[in-house]
C-alpha cells in the first residue's frame, strides 16, 4: 500500500483549542495524577485526549491498567544517537497495541554522531508497522551527556535534523513530529521547520507562554505523572484537539492497519 504523507493532518489544530472550554477544575479520569503538580500546567490536566511517552525507565508496564486509567497514546523511547537501542522498546510497542493504544516511536538525536549513521540505527531498530502515530524526533542539548555535553551550530543542527526527518518519514511513509524544549526551540528552531507538526515540553506554563509563534500537536505537561499500570514517575502529554478531532485521526490509523493487512502477500518472480 502507498503510505500517505499526509495521513496525520489533523494535529494541524491551532493554539486557540486550549481556551475551547476545556477547564482546569475537572477531575482527573482514572486515577491520572502528578507527583509534583505545577498551577501554570492545570489546563493541561483538563484536556480530553492524554498520553503518556516511556522508556526502560518505567520499568515494567501493566498495559490495560494503563488503557484503563484514561490514556488515550503513548510514544516509546526506541533508539537514541547511533548506537543506543531501548531494551524496553519492542516490550511496550508490543503490549501497547495489545491493551489498544495507540502507539508511536521516538528517537532522541545525539549531535556528536552523523544524522546519516543515526537514521541507519533508527530504520534497522523500528518495525513499519501499519496504524501507528507518525515518528517522532527528539530535539534538545545533550547537555548531561559525558561524551557529547557541547552544543553545535544552529546550522549544523538544521542539517543534521532534516537528515533524520528524511529517513524517518522515507521509512513509516508518514511526516514525522519534532519533539523539543523551550532553550533548543530559542537556539534552533525558531522560524524553521514551519512544515513539520511539534510536540513540545513546558512543564510549568501554556506553551505559548514559553514558545513564540508555534502551533503544536502535543504538550508535554509533567515528568512527575502518575498513572496506574506504571510504577513510579512518568511524563504526561496532552493532544491539542477535541475528542472528535482524536476519534477522526484514529479511524484513520485503523483504516491504515486494515488496509495494510488485507493486501496479498508478494509472490516471487
Amino acid at each position: 500500500m502507498k503510505r500517505d504523507r499526509y495521513l496525520w493532518p489533523v494535529l494541524a489544530v491551532a493554539l486557540g483549542v486550549l481556551g475551547a472550554g476545556f477547564g482546569a477544575t475537572s477531575a482527573p479520569a482514572g486515577g491520572l495524577s502528578d507527583k509534583k503538580p505545577n498551577a501554570g500546567v492545570a489546563a493541561a490536566h483538563a484536556m480530553p485526549i492524554q498520553g503518556i511517552d516511556v522508556s526502560y525507565f518505567q520499568g515494567d508496564i501493566d498495559w490495560k491498567k494503563v488503557d484503563g486509567a484514561g490514556i488515550h497514546f503513548v510514544y516509546i523511547k526506541a533508539t537514541e544517537g547511533a548506537d543506543r537501542f531501548d531494551p524496553k522498546f519492542l516490550d511496550n510497542w508490543r503490549g501497547a497495541r495489545k491493551a489498544g493504544i495507540v502507539r508511536g516511536a521516538y528517537h532522541v538525536m545525539y549531535w556528536c554522531s552523523l544524522a546519516s549513521e543515526q537514521a541507519s540505527w533508527f530504520v534497522s531498530h523500528v518495525p513499519n508497522d501499519s496504524g501507528t502515530l507518525p515518528p517522532v524526533l527528539d530535539v534538545e542539548w545533550n547537555s548531561y551527556s559525558k561524551t557529547c555535553p557541547h552544543q553545535i551550530s544552529r546550522k549544523s543542527a538544521i542539517a543534521k535534523m532534516k537528515v533524520m526527518l528524511a529517513a524517518m518519514e522515507a521509512h513509516t511513509g508518514k511526516r514525522p513530529i519534532i519533539y523539543t524544549d523551550p532553550k533548543f526551540h530559542r537556539d534552533v528552531l525558531e522560524g524553521e521547520f514551519t512544515d513539520y507538526q511539534f510536540w513540545l515540553r513546558s512543564t510549568a506554563a501554556k506553551p505559548k507562554a514559553k514558545y513564540r509563534a508555534r502551533d503544536w500537536a502535543f504538550w508535554q505537561f509533567t515528568t512527575t505523572g502518575r498513572v496506574p499500570g506504571v510504577a513510579g514517575a512518568v511524563d504526561r502529554n496532552s493532544y491539542n484537539g477535541t475528542p472528535a478531532d482524536w476519534t477522526r485521526a484514529v479511524k484513520r490509523l485503523q483504516a491504515e492497519r486494515v488496509a495494510t493487512e488485507a493486501e496479498p502477500a508478494s509472490v516471487s518472480q
